[in-house]
C-alpha cells in the first residue's frame, strides 16, 4: 500500500483516523501498532510475522544489553556480545534478503568464467522497506549500548517504533532517542493535525502531480535502445528521472511527516532543497539528510573518521560511499554509483570545494547539479554498459528528438525546475519559509486551506483516471 493511492487515501487513512482520534490517549499506541501491523501486511504479507518476530527478539537482546539497575548491572563483555547479536541478526536478514541473490549471481558468473555448471538456487523475494527498518534497528541497539539513551520500558512501544506505518517502508529513517519521550506521552493539538495534512498534501502533489509526470517520460527514454537516442532526447530524459527522484522521494518524506505531525510526532527533516548545492558534499547535507546522517554516526565516525590521518580518512569516506552505494541495491551499478559519489567527496576535499567557492554561486550549482545528474545515470540504468552506452548518448550530439513529450509533460518540467531551484533567490526563500512553517496565522490559514484543497482534488483526480503510482525508494 503506498500514501498515493485511492486504497490509502479513501479507505485507509480515513478509517485510522477515526479510529485513532475516539481511541483514549493511552491506548493510541496500540492503535496506530495495529494498524501499521496491517499497513505493512497489505504489501508483505509473507514478511509481517518475520518483521514482529525479529523486533520481538531484539527488544529482549537490547533490554538485557542496558540493564542497569545496580544489582543486575551487565558486564562490559556481555554488552559488547550482545551488541554484536543484535546488530548482526539485523544485518543477517538484510545480507540475506536483499544480496543472497547478487551474490548468487556474481558467483555464478565466476564459475561460468571458470566453465563450470552453475548452481540452482530459489531466488528470494525482498521485504519491502526492510534497509529502512534494519538501520532502525541497528540505531536502536548502538544508542543504548553507547548509553545515548536507555532501552524502551514497553516491547510495544518498541515494535510501534520499528513498525509505525508513516516512516515504516521509506523513511525517514529516525533515531529512537529522538521520538523516545513521544512514544511514551505526546499532544497533537487541532493546528497539529490540520498543518500535519497539510504538509501531507504538499507531499503528495509532489509525487502524483510532478514525480508520476516525469517517471512516464523517463520511462519511456530509458525503455529505447540507448544507440538509437537522440541527445536532447537522452538529456530530457536523465533529467526528467532526476527531478522525478527528488519528487517523488521527497514527496513521501513530507507525506510522512505530515502523518506524523497529525500524531504528535515530529520526524526528522528529509530533504533541504538538495539541487541548489554548490557541492557534491553540500548535496549530501541537504539529500536523504537522515541516511547521510545514519552513515556519519554509524559508520564513518567508528571507522575512524578523519581521526587516523587524511589518507585514511578519504578512504572512509570512499568505503561509506561506496557502501551506500550497495545500501540501495544489490547491482552493481548501486556499487559504481556510491564510488562515483564518494570520488568527488574526496575531490572537494582535496580542491574542487575551493574551486567552486571562487567561481560564484550559480556556476558553482550548475557543475554540481550536472554532476548529480550523471550519477543519476548510474542510479537508474541497469548494468555497468547500459550505462556507458546512456553517456555515450547524452554525448553523441545526435540530432532530433526521439521521444517528444506532450504540453502536461513540458508544462510540469518547468515546473520542477522551478520549484527545485526556487530558494536560490530570497523570495523563493521566503515563500518556501510560509509553505512549510509549522504553524500559521489566520489569514494565512485560509490561504493554506486553499492550497490543500486544490492540491488534494488535483492528485486525487491525476489517481482516479491513471494506475501509473511506482515509489523509486520502495525498492530499497
Amino acid at each position: 500500500m503506498v500514501f498515493s493511492s485511492n486504497i490509502f487515501l479513501f479507505f485507509f487513512l480515513p478509517i485510522f483516523l477515526i479510529a485513532y482520534f475516539i481511541t483514549p490517549q493511552k491506548f493510541r499506541n496500540y492503535t496506530l501498532l495495529l494498524f501499521s501491523i496491517v499497513f505493512y501486511a497489505y504489501g508483505a504479507p509473507d514478511f509481517v510475522f518475520l518483521l514482529v518476530g525479529e523486533c520481538v527478539i531484539n527488544y529482549f537482546i537490547v533490554r538485557a544489553m542496558g540493564r542497569t539497575d545496580g544489582v543486575h548491572t551487565v558486564s562490559t563483555t556481555k554488552k559488547k556480545i550482545l551488541c554484536a547479536i543484535s546488530v548482526i541478526m539485523a544485518l543477517g536478514l538484510l545480507l540475506y534478503f536483499k544480496y543472497a541473490n547478487f551474490f548468487m549471481e556474481n558467483l555464478n558468473t565466476i564459475l561460468g568464467w571458470a566453465h563450470h555448471e552453475p548452481i540452482g538456487w530459489m531466488k528470494v523475494a525482498l521485504p519491502i522497506g526492510i534497509s529502512f527498518f534494519t538501520f532502525q534497528s541497528i540505531t536502536y541497539t548502538i544508542d543504548v549500548y553507547r548509553g545515548t539513551t536507555p532501552p524502551s520500558q514497553k516491547l510495544t512501544d518498541y515494535v510501534l517504533y520499528i513498525m509505525m506505518f508513516p516512516q515504516l517502508i521509506a523513511g525517514p529513517i529516525v533515531n529512537y532517542n529522538s521520538v523516545a519521550a513521544q512514544l511514551v506521552s505526546r499532544t497533537s493539538t487541532m493546528e497539529d493535525r490540520v498543518v500535519g495534512f497539510y504538509r501531507f498534501v504538499i507531499g503528495l502533489a509532489k509525487k502524483v502531480l510532478i514525480a508520476n509526470t516525469m517517471a512516464a517520460y523517463a520511462d519511456q527514454v530509458f525503455s529505447m535502445a540507448y544507440g538509437d537516442l537522440a541527445t536532447g532526447t537522452a538529456w530530457i530524459g536523465i533529467l526528467a528521472y532526476t527531478f522525478q527522484i527528488y519528487f517523488d522521494f521527497s514527496g513521501y518524506s513530507d507525506m510522512a511527516i505530515g502523518l506524523g505531525k497529525m500524531m504528535g510526532f515530529r520526524f526528522p527533516e528529509n530533504f533541504n532543497d538538495p539541487y541548489t548545492s554548490r557541492s557534491v558534499t553540500e548535496f549530501w547535507k541537504r539529500w536523504h539528510m537522515t541516511l547521510g546522517n545514519f552513515i556519519m554516526n554509524y559508520l564513518y565516525i567508528p571507522l575512524g573518521g578523519n581521526r587516523k590521518g587524511k589518507g585514511r580518512m578519504y578512504f572512509n569516506l570512499w568505503l561509506c560511499f561506496l557502501l551506500s552505494g550497495l545500501w540501495h541495491g544489490a547491482s552493481w551499478n548501486f556499487v559504481l554509483w556510491g564510488a562515483f559519489h564518494g570520488l568527488f567527496i574526496c575531490a572537494d576535499k582535496l580542491f574542487l570545494k575551493n574551486a567552486l567557492k571562487k567561481i560564484g554561486m550559480l556556476p558553482s550549482v550548475v557543475i554540481t547539479f550536472f554532476l548529480v545528474a550523471m550519477g543519476w545515470v548510474l542510479f537508474r540504468v541497469d548494468t555497468a554498459a547500459d550505462a556507458g552506452a546512456f553517456y555515450q548518448a547524452l554525448f553523441a550530439f545526435k540530432g532530433g528528438l526521439t521521444v517528444a513529450g506532450d504540453a502536461q509533460f513540458w508544462c510540469v518540467f518547468v515546473l520542477a525546475i522551478a520549484f527545485s531551484f526556487l530558494t536560490l533567490v530570497p523570495f523563493g526563500q521566503k515563500l518556501q519559509d510560509r509553505i512549510f512553517a509549522d504553524s500559521y496565522s489566520k489569514p494565512l490559514s485560509w490561504t493554506m486551506f486553499a492550497i490543500t484543497l486544490v492540491l488534494f482534488i488535483l492528485s486525487a483526480g491525476s489517481l482516479c483516471v491513471s494506475d501509473f503510482n511506482p515509489f523509486i525508494y520502495f525498492k530499497f
